[in-house]
């Protein structure tokens, strides 16, 4: 190695002497180091009977998501950790950024980043930390020591060098990737990793989720949907945040999307096609347009091909397909509620309907939570987008022998008064269609909660480039401290056209002992643009869910087709409906709710899944 670096000095000598003194000193300094270099492979090898290192220089291929890790109890100025997998020609270690070094440097250190360490430290590694796939998979792994950054014992000199100055002969190895297309990744196993490309249709609202149960820490995370030109289907992408808030927060559709190091999510035992999503790992990196120049991937060929499909699209018929923000309920529980039970540990989040309003009052901002109460269907109506309630059906009013075609479908005014009298014939109310059983309990109640309210957050809108940046704002979380941007735009968010259906469901849930109730919404989604967006046979084994839905589907791509419906339309699905309604007539279900809490005093709850008894101690999908 030495005599290649001498002659590289003799190269570059001209250049030297046309730098100020302080860049040549610098050059000189560096360059009687490489002499003196030691590499990875060695100190694997010689350790435990050194104290100080010979310096070290590598190449950056993985990077960590930046880890806080300070406790009340220990007054740490910045706790802070940060792991970097690094390689130079005889393999690749683990090194850990610590404390201050953190701020300092962490966003210097991209993935690519050539590093020339001083004064570091060798630790036994840590044995639980995860690791990453590399895209190289001849390269060794030295996974029993890591190199240990820090200010002090000893205070470790960082230097970066840039990419013009590597030379091939010291034998730094290329960021190497595990590209997939979406054609590939149905053949792929379970927790796969693999990196992706592709141009954004969805991208949802930012939402968290605790880490533990009853802990203060939150993941913070988002779902969004790429296409690639390989496949009808999307990848559907569950992206955490990886310590890159400025791409986080600015992932929108239509943008080039790259995902580094993801994690192949599918359970082979329920529908493939439908359960398979990516999710991102310890290692991930996102990038969106404006980001991606000079990044190692950009030299893939499957990136390259992905570019070039890219070309051959119309930006005006993708925009079409366009959405963002909203409730999406992905993934979908499992059709098997004791699968259910085992994925979410049923025992904890199994609730009595009376506890949903602690649960509610426990929530955090934006935080979201999946929760399962027991309880009887009891009455279900459907409420226009226009804010006019129709009611669609009663599941038990009418006896058995009545035929189903003598139902009404009144047309209500704001205030839930109809024109067309009660009849003591049908049993029905002013505002809704009822149970015999509920009309017997629902004035005796101990406690009725209302939670059916659709909010501004809760619908999918469709992607607007003039006014992209309010609708990012909306769909974002606040900051800690409230700063309002100037939005050049006095357009409110209901003006912009919903991506779902034209209206929602209003479900009422008895409890088993019927002395509560609660109203959930049902928010049926569908995309006449891209059925592939809201994808209706993940809800096909539940019958009452998936009648709502096909109807809503069908009542949207008849008003996408010119035909407007100022009533919810009389059809044999309706009928459906009714009768997918009385088989659950007085039964005890498990319904599962999604609740979020959207800010102020806004808290959405949607039923996303019924579960019902069909033997002692057994419960399945209706």
């Amino acid at each position: 190695m030495f005599s290649h670096e001498c002659s590289f000095l003799v190269f570059l000598l001209p250049f030297f002497l046309s730098l100020p003194l302080f860049f040549f000193t610098f050059f000189f300094f560096f360059f009687s180091l490489v002499s003196k270099l030691t590499s990875l492979g060695q100190l694997e090898m010689t350790w435990r009977s050194r104290v100080h290192f010979h310096p070290l220089l590598v190449r950056v291929l993985y990077k960590s998501r930046l880890r806080y890790y300070g406790k009340p109890e220990k007054k740490l100025d910045m706790p802070y950790q940060a792991y970097f997998e690094v390689a130079d020609s005889s393999g690749m270690m683990s090194m850990v950024l610590w404390n201050s070094l953190c701020p300092e440097w962490y966003n210097s250190m991209k993935v690519g980043t050539v590093l020339l360490l001083e004064q570091y430290a060798i630790k036994t590694s840590y044995p639980f930390k995860t690791q990453p796939t590399p895209g190289d998979s001849q390269m060794k792994r030295f996974a029993t020591i890591e190199i240990s950054l820090n200010v002090r014992d000893p205070p470790t000199k960082i230097s970066i060098i840039p990419e013009d100055m590597v030379k091939p002969e010291w034998g730094l190895p290329e960021v190497k990737y595990r590209f997939i297309t979406r054609s590939e990744l149905d053949n792929l196993p379970n927790n796969h990793s693999c990196d992706v490309i592709g141009l954004v249709t969805f991208v949802g609202r930012a939402e968290r989720a605790r880490k533990r149960e009853h802990g203060e820490d939150f993941w913070l995370y988002r779902w969004a949907h790429a296409i690639d030109g390989t496949s009808d289907q999307p990848f559907i992408l569950e992206l955490f945040a990886t310590s890159q808030p400025d791409v986080f927060e600015h992932i929108h559709p239509m943008t080039y999307l790259v995902c580094t190091q993801m994690r192949v999510v599918r359970d082979l035992t329920e529908n493939p096609s439908s359960t398979i999503y990516l999710t991102t790992s310890n290692e991930s990196q996102i990038f969106i347009t404006g980001w991606h120049k000079g990044q190692p991937y950009t030299k893939d060929t499957k990136v390259k091909n992905f570019i070039q499909w890219t070309k051959t699209q119309s930006e005006a018929d993708q925009m079409k397909k366009t959405v963002i923000g909203g409730y999406y309920p992905f993934p979908r529980p499992p059709n098997n509620f004791l699968k259910y039970c085992k994925n979410n540990k049923v025992e904890s989040v199994l609730k009595a309907i009376g506890e949903m309003e602690k649960e509610i009052e426990d929530l955090h901002y934006r935080e979201h939570k999946r929760i399962a109460v027991q309880g009887i269907i009891s009455a279900i109506r459907y409420i226009s987008s226009s804010n006019a309630l129709y009611i669609i059906l009663d599941v038990s009013i009418v006896a058995p022998e009545k035929p189903l075609g003598s139902f009404h479908y009144p047309t209500l005014s704001r205030e839930g008064m109809s024109d067309i009298p009660e009849t003591e014939e049908t049993g029905r109310t002013r505002d809704s269609w009822q149970s015999d059983l509920w009309a017997q309990v629902k004035d005796k109640l101990m406690k009725y909660l209302h939670h059916s309210t659709i909010f501004p957050e809760s619908i999918p809108r469709k992607f607007d480039y003039v006014h992209k940046d309010l609708l990012m704002q909306q769909y974002n979380l606040y900051a800690a401290v409230h700063q309002p941007k100037e939005t050049r735009t006095d357009k409110n968010i209901n003006e912009f056209k919903s991506a779902s259906g034209l209206g929602y469901y209003e479900v009422t849930v008895l409890g088993i002992n019927h002395d509560v109730a609660i109203d959930v919404a049902f928010l049926p989604l569908f995309c006449p643009e891209d059925p592939h967006l809201f994808q209706l046979e993940d809800i096909q084994h539940d019958t009452l869910l998936s009648r709502m839905s096909c109807i809503s589907g069908c009542q949207q791509k008849a008003t996408s087709n010119g035909r407007r419906h100022d009533m919810f339309p009389l059809s044999s699905e309706t009928d459906e409906i009714v009768k997918a309604a009385m088989d659950l007539d007085g039964k005890h279900v498990v319904c599962i709710l999604d609740i979020c809490h959207l800010g102020d005093d806004k808290v959405e709850v949607f039923l996303s899944k019924i579960y019902k008894t069909v033997e002692p101690g057994v419960l399945e999908s209706v």
